[in-house]
């Protein structure tokens, strides 16, 4: 299945730990791939615990990012995020304990297909 199909995203590296409401957390994968189909122009997983990846846009971009990755972490508060900016856009740094390791898997690979789908459009 296509991690970024809006009306069946796949929910499998959503942690039982999330506190978003259960029916929310589709829409919520749903904005995560397609902001990195907007934005994300290369992935780099760092470690095991840290991925990072860059973002094409501006100053509005980097605030959609602030914004999420704040929503992100009130209901999945073992995520780290960092929002910088850098030429041409942005950054956009993750980082999760190794427990949850399997959560960035998830979400670097909702990245890696939503920016790959970016490039064949």
């Amino acid at each position: 299945m296509n991690l970024i199909e809006p009306d069946r995203p796949n929910l499998s590296f959503v942690p039982p730990a999330c506190t978003l409401p259960t029916g929310e957390q589709p829409l919520r994968v749903v904005e995560f791939a397609q902001f990195f189909a907007a934005t994300v122009s290369a992935v780099t997983r760092e470690s095991a615990t840290v991925l990072r990846l860059a973002l094409d846009g501006d100053h509005t971009m980097l605030a959609h990012a602030r914004d999420l990755a704040a929503r992100e972490v009130e209901c999945c508060s073992f995520f780290d995020f960092t929002v910088d900016e850098a030429v041409g856009g942005g950054r956009l740094r993750v980082e999760v304990p190794s427990a949850h390791v399997g959560v960035l898997d998830g979400l670097q690979a909702l990245a890696v297909t939503a920016a790959h789908d970016r490039r064949w459009v």
